[in-house]
């Protein structure tokens, strides 16, 4: 994917999660204690419920390599699909539960939603970043070391141009000081998110189950009002 899509699409995706955290924080100023259970909050949840599945799927043709090589270079456009469903998925159902946290079940679930959500946009688009950004901290530290090495050079020349030669020097120095040790911070941030897949992948199988939990608790208990 060139540089620029890749930026646009991190734009995207980081402004539709900073609206999907607004959405949560709704509850500050917003409850509706009957939505969840009315027509529309069963259509929310159903097409949320369903959003939430296309990351699931995705996970399953990933880890099999039947499925895997019969989607082929599909697999990218799968994996934007994936994003965005499960984005778009958390999204509506958060408005389908109308920001009645009450029940430990419902409020699990929602806890467990916005989690997973946020630990794949850490690792899909801030590592990432800060991937790119070390690439790049490393260019530049390779190119102020060639620098060093021929202004080192022409010190050891014995040329009347020694003081400027060693002032030049020095700056290189600080220069790369300076890129080195953001380089090894990074590197640091990169390690601790090492396992960030293995937990992602940890929190959806819990958000799965819990949603699966949910479901069953709303046609056991729901549908008893038919019956």
């Amino acid at each position: 994917m060139p540089s620029a899509m890749r930026q646009h699409d991190r734009a995207v995706v980081t402004g539709i999660v900073a609206i999907l955290l607004l959405l949560w924080l709704g509850f500050l100023v917003h409850r509706s204690p009957d939505f969840a259970g009315s027509a529309w909050g069963g259509v929310f949840a159903v097409s949320g419920a369903a959003l939430m599945l296309v990351p699931l799927v995705y996970s399953i043709v990933k880890r099999l390599p039947p499925l895997r090589r019969a989607v082929g270079p599909g697999m990218r456009t799968f994996l934007v699909w994936h994003i965005y469903a499960g984005i778009a998925g958390a999204a509506l159902v958060l408005i389908h539960s109308g920001h009645k946290f009450q029940s430990p079940l419902g409020i699990a679930l929602t806890a467990m939603t916005l989690l997973v959500v946020f630990s794949g946009f850490v690792g899909r688009y801030l590592l990432g970043f800060i991937t790119e950004d070390t690439r790049a901290k490393q260019e530049q530290f390779g190119a102020l070391r060639g620098a060093f090495a021929r202004v080192a050079t022409h010190a050891g020349d014995g040329k009347p141009e020694l003081p400027l030669a060693g002032m030049q020097a020095l700056q290189l120095v600080e220069s790369m000081a300076d890129l080195e040790y953001g380089i090894r911070a990074e590197e640091r941030l990169r390690a601790f998110f090492a396992h960030w897949l293995k937990f992602h992948l940890l929190i959806a199988a819990i958000l799965y189950v819990l949603l699966a939990l949910h479901v069953w608790a709303a046609l056991e208990f729901g549908l008893r009002w038919f019956r």
